[in-house]
């Protein structure tokens, strides 16, 4: 089961890993604080160059729909991805 969780519950929460997986031009323009910049097909294709599976990531591109893709993906690789649901246009709504 994908695990997701809403901007306003992600606001909530403190020293977690977030992961943004939109270009690094949108990523410079601006982005969550302390998000890493990590492409979708980086972590699609090697995900352990990336990631550890003791570390739970928070998860988010533009919209929401590659990043639900990933963390399905990454799930079922092992991965602990959590899916931040409306992505980074639902974070600049709830600012």
């Amino acid at each position: 089961m994908l695990e997701s969780i809403t901007v306003n519950e992600l606001k909530k929460l403190s020293n977690i890993e977030i992961i943004d997986l939109r270009s690094p031009e949108k990523y410079n323009d601006n982005h969550i604080l302390n998000a890493h910049n990590i492409s979708f097909d980086s972590l699609l294709l090697s995900p352990e160059k990336y990631l550890n599976k003791n570390i739970k990531y928070y998860i988010y591109c533009q919209k929401g729909l590659k990043s639900k893709q990933l963390c399905r993906t990454l799930n079922l690789k092992g991965y602990k991805a959590v899916h931040i649901v409306g992505g980074y246009e639902s974070w600049i709504l709830n600012e």
